[in-house]
């Protein structure tokens, strides 16, 4: 019964709360098909960058393995670097490490197994899965060493009775393709890091703003499913996050590898102290929406101030986004945070029912980690949300 819409217990009919669902997905259909155009847009740009790295360093590569190894056909040197420059942002300085280090089993395997069993069909398949199985032992998961052990195996079973000797030129390639590929995204067509962070936090600001927004709009109607789907969208915020802490891996392997990026340590650390507390508070808002949806099925009175509140919060977030992608002072967003728990510290706590009370209590947890998502301390943090609430040094609204 608690699961029940606070419109159909009213005594509002099926086909209305349906209806009005449908309205509602009908309204927020253009911003969904603008916010998805913004984002594609984001990737886009990521997308061109990545490809014109990957194309410069497989050419760059290749011109060191002819020119300077004195190679006709230097095969493995732009696979390699291509390999690096592809795979996940964040992971291409440990990319490059494990070819070297899955080229070098590869062939110590290889030439050990082969050196036993000879050359033919079966001895393709056994030396292998000896490679992988050595290779999987090591590192206990699949990825480059994984995939360059394997590869390398399978060249020297195949290649290596037509075409002696190729365990030097390989390694030699190898490296060259990935120091190559790593040389250009750390040098030569380095990525702006805070570029995709922002690109990477702009979904999960939106989300969680909309959905607060939401939450109040809820609180306003006494629409309990309302604040259900919000806390329902709230929980499907796994993939935007995933993508940002990839982000954060990129951007602070950029500002550590490349001279040029280096001016953005800070920077990027502020970010990624920022993004482990946006978490949280994803997290305790969705405890906030269940609240919410539970004190309007149960008919609680929900005050104005409350609704006033909840709206402030989700603004305040919205400024400290603004603020986060240009690296101004947070202070803003600070008495933004605290403006809206003034509001909610003017309800009187013996007009709250038991649910309306839990939802005061999650504003104070949601603001407490957005305050130190801006830098304060824990004890700062919370002396600030308790004077902010029992009226002390409250900031002008």
């Amino acid at each position: 019964m608690a699961e029940q819409s606070g419109t159909r217990d009213e005594g509002g009919s099926w086909a209305d709360a349906v209806a009005g669902r449908a309205g509602a997905a009908v309204a927020q259909a253009p911003r969904r098909v603008e916010r998805a155009g913004r984002l594609r847009k984001r990737q886009l740009g990521i997308m061109v960058l990545i490809s014109v790295q990957a194309g410069l360093a497989a050419a760059l590569s290749w011109v060191v393995a002819r020119d300077l190894l004195h190679n006709p056909s230097p095969v493995f040197a732009p696979s390699a670097a291509v390999g690096t420059i592809v795979s996940a942002i964040g992971q291409r300085g440990r990319r490059t490490a494990e070819t070297m280090l899955g080229v070098g089993l590869g062939i110590l395997v290889g030439d050990a197994v082969l050196l036993k069993i000879g050359y033919g069909p079966w001895q393709v398949g056994f030396v292998v899965t000896v490679a992988l199985l050595v290779a999987f032992v090591l590192v206990g998961r699949s990825g480059a060493l994984v995939a360059q052990a394997g590869g390398t195996a399978v060249l020297l079973a195949t290649l290596a009775p037509v075409t002696p000797n190729l365990e030097w030129p390989r390694i030699v390639q190898a490296s060259v393709g990935g120091l190559v590929g790593l040389a250009v995204v750390v040098l030569l067509v380095p990525v702006d890091p805070m570029r995709i962070l922002n690109s990477a936090a702009a979904p999960v600001f939106d989300t969680l703003t909309a959905q607060l927004d939401e939450v109040a709009g809820a609180l306003a109607a006494r629409d309990s499913d309302r604040a259900v789907r919000a806390r329902g969208r709230l929980r499907g915020m796994g993939d935007d996050l995933a993508r940002l802490k990839d982000a954060l891996s990129g951007a602070q392997e950029v500002v550590t590898l490349s001279p040029v990026r280096w001016r953005r340590r800070q920077d990027v650390e502020r970010y990624h102290h920022g993004a482990l507390r946006l978490e949280r508070v994803i997290l305790e808002c969705r405890l906030l929406a269940r609240w919410a949806a539970t004190a309007v099925q149960r008919g609680e009175r929900v005050p104005e101030e409350l609704v006033d509140a909840t709206r402030r919060l989700a603004e305040a977030i919205r400024l400290l986004h603004r603020i986060s992608r240009t690296g101004r002072d947070p202070q803003p967003a600070r008495d933004g945070v605290l403006a809206a728990l003034g509001r909610a510290g003017e309800v009187p706590p013996e007009t709250l029912g038991t649910f309306g009370e839990a939802f005061v209590t999650q504003l104070r947890t949601v603001a407490s980690d957005l305050l130190r998502a801006t830098g304060e301390e824990t004890d700062a943090a919370n002396r600030m949300v308790h004077e902010a609430v029992t009226g002390q040094s409250r900031p002008d609204r």
